[in-house]
């Protein structure tokens, strides 16, 4: 675990979600560079820089509906989401099979039933269901992520993804895309987890509908 955070301020912050998130972090810290999930040095910084970094999207999320998180990877912030989201249904969607096969692996490990690992490219899900909620965690650019996650959105669903502090620049290039398909005016916001730890930047925005 990262020295720095304290495990009671963990326990407290993820309430009945930690034992499942804890085991996840614990699994990354183990398996994860071997199976090249994270690089090598992540490991010591999995709470802070992975697990704190996906929680700090649930805030912003409803307690139930269905979700889709694209270009799932280790499952940040997929599983992370479904442990803090029990009454969710999370779709992960991943075009790596070796990804897809650890995916797997972490919903059994954990004990996760409302998670369904899908193996492809967003594109080829966009007439196969609708989401309330689409989610991503540094997949591509605002413009690109767009054309892949809003035909998934219903109407009404919102995309809410984690992205970097330079994100306010992605979106003049992605206006004609979020026009397209009836998207509010983004809103970028800060996303602060436990206390003295960097916020994290999430943008969020709703189908019109």
């Amino acid at each position: 675990m990262d020295e720095a955070l304290d495990q009671d301020a963990l326990r407290a912050y993820f309430g009945d979600a930690y034992p499942q998130v804890s085991q996840f972090a614990a699994e990354l810290a183990s398996q994860g560079e071997v199976r090249g999930m994270i690089g090598p040095r992540e490991i010591d910084k999995i709470w802070e820089r992975h697990i704190l970094n996906s929680a700090a999207i649930v805030q912003f999320l409803p307690a139930q509906g269905t979700f889709v998180d694209i270009g799932s990877g280790a499952g940040l912030p997929g599983l992370v989401i479904a442990a803090m989201r029990p009454a969710a249904s999370l779709v992960l969607i991943e075009p790596m099979e070796r990804r897809c096969i650890w995916l797997v692996e972490m919903v059994e490990t954990l004990g996760l039933t409302n998670v369904e690992v899908k193996r492809g490219r967003a594109e080829e899900f966009h007439d196969a269901f609708e989401a309330d909620v689409v989610t991503s965690r540094a997949v591509a650019a605002l413009e690109k992520l767009a054309r892949w996650s809003l035909p998934l959105l219903a109407p009404g669903g919102e995309l809410v993804i984690l992205k970097g502090r330079s994100v306010a620049a992605e979106i003049e290039p992605a206006r004609k895309v979020l026009k397209k398909f009836k998207m509010s005016e983004p809103e970028i916001l800060e996303a602060a987890t436990l206390p003295g730890l960097e916020s994290t930047t999430v943008l969020r925005s709703r189908r019109k509908g």
